[in-house]
This record gives structure tokens, C-alpha cells and sequence, in this order.
């Protein structure tokens, strides 16, 4: 038998032309899931708000930060509006709901956190919002997993070492003068971060600076304020002035926990641990009572740690919230590495002279 092939011409299908409006729409979604994906998995911009980092970074800077570095996070929270964060614009409506929540997992990246590295975290405290949603701040890497942590008179130390320092790094100083000073002083000696105290100015400037300033013959005396060894500061963490004499410029020594290690559970070391045990670990049963750990209704003697743990500073040393204020910060709230400034804006400038060009497209340090 024999197939017999029709060789007809098939009937052109008619294509339905899209509207102007369609078009539109099609474009504009597909710009929004590129966008998307590129801010989740690639690179995310970001600006500098305050001076917490200053002179490294400064306040009207915006920044890229590479999410590849250390490797993308999946989504915890995945309804959420796209390329929004916490809410909708300048409005207080939510953007997300939290009826969902996933594990979330970092994908291979390509490089380790190292320390003296400017890193984008979210702000382990923040409990109003799901992890992945906290409020973004940037600050230095300045202890990492499994490293003894200790500041001796502002100078940081590693496992009983002093650390290199960051070249901008600034601290307070008292300038005493008999003359007023005003702003433009200031800005003139890109000085910033500065106020008015009975016979003189506090300044965040760097010992450059200082030096530069203790030149000048109307400004009397220039000292750094420095918090002595003992003397407490009752707001820096654990925030336990009964047990840890600690302050801003004197603080440790403290072990910043390591995934695997294993901690004693006793008076002294739950202070700096509770929190991580009951918030940031994941643990369905945990509980503080009287002072001792509860792990699934039976009293802990000892920890051990799921992930590893950073301690962040910003480099504007006496003004910046960090972890001496707050503690650890989990690897899971790690977003990225900054990487370099791609605009900068100075807010006390004039229109004209508003943009830094000396700072776009600089590398962070």
C-alpha cells in the first residue's frame, strides 16, 4: 500500500498584532524580572546615609556591592513585591508577607569573608522584619569566626595581636579654642562629623588631621577622647556592666563563635550567647530562665554553633552603631562586599560642586 502525500500549502495562520499598551507591559515586565535577578544574584547599589564610615566611606556615596563575593543568598521571604525592601516606597504598607517563609541556602561564591573587608549585612537585632528583610548596614569585618576579639585603647586585637588599621579610620578629639568657629572651617579641612562644646569642638577626624589642625595657632590644645580600661559604658554588648567592664575604646577580650565550636554554658559566657542560642540559630526550643539554657526542656552546659559569626565596626570608630553595641552578626545576614563608589554627593556643597568626581568609580578599601 502506498502513502499518498498531500501537497498542500498550509493555511497561513493569522497573527493578532500586539496594542502599543501590550507592548508596553511585556517590556516593562521583562525589565523588572531582569532587574530582579541582577540585584538578587549579582550586584545591588546601595548609598551611605550616615558617617559611621567616614573617611573611608562617605555620607552621600553610593556604592556597588558584589553579592557574588561570598555568594547569593535564596530567598527567605519570597512574597515580596519585586525590587522593593521592607515596604512599598516612602510609604509604611508592607511589601512583603511573611505567610511564607523558606530555608534559605548562599550559593557558591567566589571568594571568603576576610577580615578588614566593608560588608553589607543586615542588622542582626532587627526584629520587626524577617532576616532577609532587616535593615541594611555596612561596616568593616573586623573579627572573624573563631577569633579571640579585644580593643585595648582603640586599638583592635586578634588572638592577642594588634591589627593593621584602616588609613581613614577616625576618632573623636577635643579642639579647644577661644574663638568661634564656623562651618565653613570645617568643610574647608574636610571635616564633617563636628560639633559645639563649652570652650571648644568635638570633631571625628582622622590623626592626620589632628595633627594638621594642632598646627594652627588659634586652636589651643587638640586631644583625643578616649574611654579608660574600667571605666563602663552600660549600652555596649552583652550590655552586663555587673560582669563585663567594658566600653567603646576597651572592650573584650570575647570569643566570636565558629560553626562547630563548642562554648561552656556558665554566668559569664551566656550574656554574650543567648541571644545567638534563641534568635539566630534557628533552634525551635531554646529558652533563658534563671539565668541558665534550655535546649528542648533540658538545661545546656554547653553550645555548639551552627554557622560562623563576624564582628563589624565602622571606621569612624566613636561614631558608629556596631557590634560593640549590638554583637554578632550571623553569616546568613551577610549581603555582599562593597566594591566600589559609582556616584558620590555631597550634601553640604553647593549645586554646581554637589557631585565628588575625585570618588566615582573608586574601589573600597
Amino acid at each position: 500500500m502506498k502513502a499518498i502525500f498531500q501537497n498542500k500549502k498550509p493555511a497561513k495562520k493569522q497573527l493578532n498584532k500586539k496594542s502599543l499598551l501590550r507592548e508596553w507591559a511585556d517590556a516593562i515586565m521583562f525589565a523588572v524580572v531582569a532587574a530582579t535577578l541582577i540585584r538578587w544574584a549579582t550586584f545591588e547599589a546601595y548609598a551611605i546615609p550616615s558617617a559611621s564610615m567616614e573617611k573611608s566611606l562617605l555620607t552621600g556615596d553610593y556604592l556597588f556591592v558584589s553579592k557574588l563575593h561570598y555568594g547569593s543568598r535564596t530567598p527567605a521571604t519570597p512574597l515580596q513585591l519585586p525590587l522593593t525592601h521592607q515596604t512599598i516606597g516612602s510609604t509604611k504598607i508592607p511589601s512583603y508577607s511573611d505567610a511564607i517563609t523558606l530555608p534559605s541556602f548562599r550559593l557558591q561564591g567566589f571568594s571568603e569573608i576576610k577580615r578588614n573587608d566593608p560588608i553589607v549585612f543586615n542588622l542582626p537585632p532587627e526584629d520587626e522584619h524577617p532576616f532577609d528583610l532587616k535593615t541594611h548596614y555596612i561596616k568593616r569585618c573586623v573579627g572573624m569566626a573563631g577569633d579571640s576579639f579585644a580593643i585595648k585603647n582603640g586599638q583592635i586585637y586578634v588572638n592577642g595581636q594588634p591589627t593593621s588599621n584602616p588609613s581613614q579610620e577616625q576618632f573623636q578629639y577635643f579642639l579647644a579654642t577661644d574663638r568661634e568657629l564656623d562651618k565653613q572651617f570645617f568643610l574647608d579641612r574636610d571635616i564633617t562629623d563636628f560639633y559645639a562644646v563649652p570652650n571648644g569642638y568635638a570633631v571625628h577626624i582622622t590623626p592626620s588631621i589632628a595633627q594638621d589642625l594642632a598646627t594652627l595657632e588659634f586652636i589651643k590644645n587638640v586631644q583625643l577622647v578616649m574611654a579608660p580600661a574600667g571605666e563602663v559604658e552600660n549600652d555596649v554588648f552583652p550590655q552586663e556592666p555587673r560582669i563585663f567592664k567594658w566600653n567603646r575604646d576597651n572592650y573584650g577580650p570575647l570569643f566570636i563563635p565558629k560553626k562547630n565550636s563548642t562554648v561552656a554554658i556558665t554566668p559569664q559566657t551566656l550574656p554574650l550567647y543567648a541571644r545567638i542560642i534563641t534568635a539566630y540559630e534557628h533552634n525551635s526550643n531554646a529558652k533563658i530562665q534563671d539565668g541558665k539554657l534550655f535546649l528542648e526542656g533540658k538545661e545546656a552546659q554547653q553550645y555548639t554553633f551552627k554557622q560562623n559569626y563576624y564582628f563589624m565596626m565602622g571606621d569612624n570608630r566613636h561614631n558608629s552603631e556596631d557590634s560593640r553595641y549590638w554583637g554578632f552578626v550571623p553569616e546568613d545576614h551577610i549581603v555582599g562586599k562593597a566594591v566600589f563608589v559609582w556616584m558620590s554627593v555631597d550634601p553640604n556643597a553647593s549645586f554646581l560642586e554637589k557631585v565628588r568626581w575625585n570618588r566615582l568609580f573608586k574601589p573600597i578599601e
